[in-house]
């Protein structure tokens, strides 16, 4: 059916029977837009533990659902390092796009894929910085989840493929697109709780024992050399391999990378901050667990000090806790000025003035009418089409600072809690060649990072 006709067919219809709901591929095929059709490349499909049992949650899920809302954008290929995933997940996009999408276990695969505007990457964290130079070095627009890098030299490795070959990239913290964050942000910058000097951020997320899992052989179907990538070779194992290895320094960045992150990203949108900190001191320790489980701590609390002395505190918890803030939610950074302060969560804002706590404006994301929301995919795409980077609810330079926050606060928990003083320009440590050593890693060939992007 052509353009015209089926956009007749489909208005004479919602008149002929009012409300009318259309498969997921049919509202993919309404658009007004001139442009042509983005076509995208999802990587990273694996599911959490339960995957196991055959049910799909991973990340690569919500990113897929989320395109499927797009008009006119469409997921064309999907990326997993175990191929057993594939039918149920074809099968998904089948239903949202009218169409069976290629698979592939190999990222390296889908570079010389002309067809291919956007990759959005769903992978582990030690992936994420490769996989989006590698898409910039190919032409590609990106979408990559949070925390962007697996340490900071990538991050900055990122920004630079970012600028030299002029590519949209996106960093995947939802917060950023929320109408209601956006309005509480606008609202401190504009000294609504007067000068602002310091912004907490709580994480308390309860995490089950994942229990010691001896090394087995690799499960049919696993590409496990594709898995660990750039990682030390390590021999298979189940909680290497599922969503524990956000428990391992090899893969993950602990859980102040994992969810802390949000919070970072929000405290430092706040305080307008644009630059690294100059100190950092995080203490931390894994408690009530095995030590033989993980390598990450599950307790840990982290204080940055910037050069004008504003500071930002980041606690995460992983055991039984008292919520604190908005009910219901994960996570609340708390941004205090001397006139009041603001709590803000994925549920939106609130806000209190004076010594009383007089309750101040508030709205809630809900507040908004579903046409008037947004989302980082959405927003991504529509920056694809327009190339106008400055539209972008969350470049990479921003997800590269606040996923810096994170990785300062694990190099001082590795480092014993001891401070550390940071040099913002050259992003190296002050006198402490150990510190600098955490701020890259050595690759494990051929997946090695080039000097120059």
């Amino acid at each position: 059916m052509e353009e015209t006709g089926r956009r007749e067919f489909l208005k004479q219809a919602a008149v002929a029977g009012g409300a009318v709901v259309f498969p997921s591929y049919i509202r993919n095929m309404i658009s007004d837009s001139p442009n042509e059709r983005i076509n995208v490349a999802v990587i990273g499909i694996s599911g959490d533990r339960e995957r196991v049992r055959g049910i799909i949650r991973g990340r690569g899920i919500v990113h897929i659902r989320n395109y499927a809302e797009i008009p006119n954008a469409k997921v064309t290929t999907i990326c997993d390092v175990d191929e057993r995933l594939f039918p149920e997940n074809t099968r998904i996009v089948e239903e949202l796009f009218g169409a069976s999408p290629k698979t592939e276990v190999d990222f390296r695969n889908i570079l010389d894929d002309k067809d291919i505007d956007i990759v959005s990457l769903a992978t582990p964290d030690h992936w994420h910085a490769l996989h989006t130079v590698w898409a910039c070095q190919a032409g590609k627009d990106v979408y990559v989840e949070k925390p962007v890098s697996h340490n900071i030299s990538e991050g900055r490795k990122m920004v630079e493929a970012a600028e030299k070959y002029n590519r949209i990239v996106q960093s995947g913290i939802c917060y950023r697109s929320s109408k209601a964050v956006k309005e509480g942000i606008q609202k401190i910058h504009i000294g609504e709780i007067g000068k602002v000097y310091m912004a907490r951020g709580i994480t308390w997320r309860y995490r089950e024992p994942i229990g010691v899992f001896a090394d087995t052989d690799v499960p049919a179907g696993v590409h496990w050399d594709l898995f660990l990538g750039p990682a030390p070779y390590r021999p298979f194992n189940l909680n290497r391999f599922l969503y524990h290895w956000h428990w391992f320094w090899d893969t993950g960045t602990a859980d102040m990378g994992n969810n802390g992150i949000y919070r970072m990203d929000t405290a430092r949108w706040a305080l307008n901050k644009n630059t690294h900190p100059v100190k950092v001191h995080c203490s931390s320790g894994l408690f009530g667990r095995d030590q033989n489980e993980q390598e990450t701590p599950n307790i840990m609390d982290a204080t940055y000090e910037y050069e004008d002395g504003t500071i930002i505190q980041n606690e995460v918890r992983g055991l039984p806790t008292n919520p604190e803030g908005m009910p219901n939610d994960s996570g609340v950074c708390f941004v205090y000025g001397d006139q009041g302060w603001m709590s803000i969560s994925e549920s939106g804002y609130k806000t209190y003035y004076g010594q009383r706590n007089e309750p101040g404006p508030a709205k809630s994301e809900s507040d908004f009418l579903p046409e008037e929301r947004s989302n980082g995919w959405k927003n991504l795409v529509e920056c694809v089409r327009s190339r106008r980077k400055e539209d972008l609810d969350n470049p990479i330079i921003e997800g590269h600072l606040s996923a810096s926050l994170c990785h300062l606060g694990n190099i001082s928990s590795r480092m014993g809690g001891n401070q550390l003083n940071f040099d913002p320009k050259k992003e190296q440590f002050i006198n402490n060649r150990e510190a600098d050593t955490y701020l890259t890693r050595p690759y494990r060939k051929p997946y090695t990072m080039p000097e120059k992007v």
